[in-house]
């Protein structure tokens, strides 16, 4: 696999788990309350909080945390599937 290609894998991961959370949000908010809003709306977060670290004249932050569900895991296993299916 080329590095080209590699890059279009990587853009495409992250643009499948974002556009999942955000249709797994999305059909959750609008789904009757049972198993199926819990599925679509139960989210995981994976990271570390924020961290502040404030000197006399310079203040920054530093966090870094992913949120799953359901939807945005099976957006990115059928972009994994179709671009397997695409370069082998």
């Amino acid at each position: 696999m080329k590095a080209r290609e590699r890059t279009i894998v990587v853009i495409a991961l992250l643009l499948a788990a974002i556009l999942g959370g955000l249709v797994g949000d999305i059909v959750g908010y609008y789904i009757p309350d049972g198993a199926a809003k819990t599925l679509f709306s139960h989210a995981f977060e994976v990271g570390f909080e924020n961290v502040s670290v404030n000197f006399y004249s310079i203040s920054f932050s530093i966090g870094l945390q992913f949120k799953f569900n359901f939807v945005s895991i099976l957006t990115v296993v059928l972009t994994l599937i179709y671009f397997r299916w695409w370069y082998y």
